[in-house]
């Protein structure tokens, strides 16, 4: 038996990269996958069936059930209508897995309106858009007396959350908010019976090949004793296959993922405070301020 048997998954971004790599260790854990992917580039343009229907073709030859969808899930419809595809293909949902993401790095000082609008569009409320119609269901399912035992993976970044990279302004808050996002969801949709935790994933893909400074993250201690290649994108999957699972019992987590390392991390915690009795003066804030916080 897999760990995923019987499961329903819909997998944004499936076609490629870490997103492939979920798809197919979904399909050998038992679970039924739509594998969403709208096939553009790394700046997401352009659009192409074939990466999401190869990852099909695949998993059907190897046995296992999935269907393909090329929908925009950055659109309200495009997302609602993936979301149709998993109940009418398969009866059901109870796995959602948000990864599809595009870059379009610029420099504060140079970034365009329309680099920052789609990078935001696409990573932000694309998986807002996903998540929104998969817990309309769930809440519809519960209030109508199922049993519901969903789980939400959703995909942030080191970039938001633990290493912020200089020319990803755009990236980075997106993937910040999406942190953000999970929590204030595993907080409102746990009385559904749905758990969201979400991943900050380190691997060799297309985009972080095409992020600066990258490389010589892959090059140091790429391969384990055994020979394996610890930044294959094939070596976040078991973590959410995990996360996935029916029994787990884990929400309201963010998770960095990378090499042979899991981290569970914190949000912006208080490191020092200074405190007045009487209303703040500007000088004493400028007095205090540098040397009791920095130092």
């Amino acid at each position: 038996m897999g760990t995923l048997d019987g499961r329903i998954a819909v997998i944004t971004g499936a076609g490629r990269g870490i997103g492939r790599e979920h798809a197919l260790l979904f399909a050998r854990e038992g679970a039924k996958v739509v594998v969403n992917d709208l096939g553009g580039s790394n700046s997401g343009d352009g659009a192409d069936a074939g990466p999401a229907q190869e990852v099909v073709d695949e998993i059907a030859a190897a046995g296992g059930e999935a269907v393909a969808n090329t929908d925009d899930i950055a659109s309200w419809d495009g997302a609602k209508g993936l979301i149709d595809q998993a109940v009418s293909a398969f009866g059901g949902l109870d796995i959602v897995v948000n990864n599809a993401g595009i870059l379009r790095d610029g420099f504060v000082a140079s970034v365009s309106e329309a680099e920052w609008d789609s990078v935001i569009h696409v990573h932000l409320k694309g998986h807002f858009s996903v998540l929104r119609h998969a817990a309309e269901y769930w809440k519809n399912q519960s209030k109508a007396g199922e049993t519901v035992q969903a789980s939400v993976i959703n995909t942030a970044s080191a970039s938001g959350v633990t290493m912020p990279n200089a020319g990803q302004a755009n990236y980075g808050a997106a993937k910040a908010g999406i942190a953000a996002m999970t929590l204030v969801a595993a907080a409102e949709l746990e009385r559904y019976g749905v758990r969201v935790n979400a991943i900050a994933p380190i691997a060799r893909t297309r985009l972080t090949l095409a992020t600066p400074g990258m490389g010589a993250i892959f090059a140091a201690g790429a391969e384990d004793d055994t020979g394996h290649d610890l930044f294959d994108p094939s070596n976040i999957s078991p973590l959410v296959a995990y996360l996935a699972g029916a029994d787990c019992p884990l929400t309201g987590q963010v998770y960095a993922v990378q090499g042979g390392s899991i981290q569970e991390l914190g949000g912006w915690t208080v490191e020092r405070t200074i405190e007045t009795e009487g209303p703040w003066q500007i000088a004493d804030i400028a007095a205090r301020l540098p040397a009791e916080v920095t130092a």
